[in-house]
């Protein structure tokens, strides 16, 4: 029995017009979604710093619950004692880190002025070709007037951007504070909310407390314990601006493929260039052994099998998130990449695919 072409239209027009109000709903929630992370777009820097502190110090949170039963007198203690474990310190290592720097520049400068630094390297054979090279290839003086005052310049937009500064860290605190006193009503508005089963929000959630934890402990932690040994290092053996140096040693530790050889490689040729072969040999054996041994020392014990990330991955999801969003990114291009992956792994499994290894 053939259809009537007609009945077939209307049924069609009927079935189009059953669906229009779904894929309406639909195009406002993506818009609504969309306009929301335009809101909040400016507070990232502050949700990304915030959500990392209370996964790191959920534990200091929950030890003080169940000692005051009081969610919000907890939180604002650990946001008390986050202040002063973080932040303080902080706050010292930059006033001292922008001093250093530019003390150290204007030193430099001095003796490039004076003509104290080609005495110095034509008084050791081995480095007088290549200062005479410098000198004949590169406008030295200038070149290192023009650091300093940059540095010095660094340092008063530091001081000029304090209120931008402070009220960042405002609202790093504010949000911290609702992060860990509402965490359990947050992650019930969640589970209501979003279009995933109990088990996938909770495994999502691990998965991104997971990851932060990794992130913070298995690569900040790590950077800072190799900036402090080279720093250490540096002064020890009497080479100019130790802190500084240690913190550039820091920094690079926290890029996948550099790290702190950068700097105490270059200074150990240095001292070995100007005869100082027992320096040298220190600081090699240092740089080698300790700075670069911290690194497989802590990691496991900090991180274990948190990390469910290859390296690879981890690279590409630190470097793209820092090019991304900025400093904050190193919180969320871990989170973001390791999300998606939990969702895809999630989806292959209902859909009969087997679990990635």
């Amino acid at each position: 029995m053939n259809e009537n072409p007609e009945c077939r239209a209307a049924g069609d027009n009927g079935m189009a017009r059953s669906h229009l109000p779904a894929v309406l709903a639909i195009a406002v929630t993506v818009l609504g979604l969309y306009l929301c992370f335009r809101l909040a777009a400016p507070f990232l820097a502050p949700i990304a710093w915030a959500l990392a502190l209370a996964v790191v110090f959920l534990p200091l949170q929950r030890w003080l619950e169940a000692r005051l039963h009081r969610p919000s007198l907890s939180a604002l203690l650990t946001v008390g004692a986050i202040i002063v474990i973080v932040f303080l310190p902080l706050v010292v290592l930059t006033d001292r880190l922008v001093a250093e720097a530019s003390q150290g520049a204007t030193a430099i400068k001095a003796k490039i002025e004076s003509g104290e630094w080609e005495r110095a390297i034509e008084s050791h054979p081995r480095l007088a070709p290549l200062g005479r090279w410098i000198t004949e290839q590169t406008d030295l003086p200038r070149a290192v007037g023009g650091v300093a005052s940059w540095l010095a310049g660094q340092g008063a937009s530091l001081i000029r951007g304090s209120i931008v500064q402070v009220v960042g860290l405002a609202l790093t605190f504010y949000f911290l504070f609702f992060f860990l006193r509402d965490r359990k009503a947050a992650h019930g508005a969640l589970r209501t909310s979003l279009p995933l089963s109990t088990p996938t929000l909770d495994g999502l959630w691990q998965r991104i407390a997971d990851t932060i934890h990794a992130t913070i402990f298995g690569t900040v932690i790590v950077a800072i314990a190799q900036g402090v040994l080279g720093g250490l290092m540096f002064w020890l053996i009497g080479l100019p601006s130790p802190l500084l140096w240690g913190v550039v040693m820091a920094v690079l530790a926290l890029v996948p493929l550099l790290g702190p050889f950068l700097i105490w490689v270059p200074a150990a040729i240095y001292l070995a260039a100007v005869g100082s072969w027992g320096k040298a040999l220190l600081l090699t054996l240092w740089g080698a052994i300790a700075v670069g041994g911290i690194d497989n020392l802590l990691r496991p014990i900090l991180v274990g099998n948190r990390l469910k990330m290859h390296t690879l991955v981890m690279f590409v999801a630190v470097l793209g998130g820092l090019s991304a969003f900025g400093p904050d990114g190193l919180v969320w291009g871990p989170v973001i990449v390791t999300s998606t992956m939990w969702l895809l792994e999630t989806w292959r499994e209902r859909n009969g695919g087997s679990p990635a290894p």
